[in-house]
């Protein structure tokens, strides 16, 4: 079992940036703008706010607290947030709050939450770092729709 973990904590990661790919291609002209411009805005901000989130919090990772060694070769960093989920979790978030067809959106969030579990699973990651990167990417995607809503009605 613990390889089905590591399988999906060391690659799973890679169908969702795959998964959008396809879709935003797949989309008609509007909808690529759309989502070109969101993600343009949404990912930096992503990114930037949780630079600022592990200046302000540090979390030492599982393996490193605990004194065990994880199922997947991990240096021993500040865990918070985790990044794989931070960028899975950012993809989800655009696809949530720009592409009309929900079903993508919540195969991108099933992706990020297997991932974040896998992740824990395997000893790299405590549960804070998976529901902190989700809530950074959140907070950016809503932000970046705010903005975007407000700039329309102006």
């Amino acid at each position: 079992m613990d390889y089905v973990f590591i399988f999906i904590a060391e690659n799973v990661f890679l169908f969702s940036p795959v998964i959008a790919l396809y879709f935003f291609h797949k989309a008609p002209g509007g909808t690529k703008f759309d989502i070109a411009t969101f993600a343009f805005f949404s990912l930096p901000l992503t990114f930037i706010l949780s630079l600022v989130a592990k200046e302000l919090y540090f979390n030492p990772l599982p393996f490193v607290v605990g004194g065990f060694e994880p199922l997947i070769p991990q240096d021993p960093s500040n865990g918070f947030p985790s990044d794989h989920t931070l960028l899975l979790a950012a993809i989800a978030s655009i696809f949530t709050f720009v592409y009309k067809n929900k079903r993508v959106a919540l195969v991108l969030w099933i992706i990020t939450l297997l991932v974040g579990a896998a992740r824990m699973y395997v000893g790299v990651h405590h549960f804070l770092d998976i529901a902190g990167a989700i809530l950074i990417a959140l907070v950016s995607a809503y932000t970046v729709h705010a903005v975007m809503l407000w700039r329309k009605r102006v």
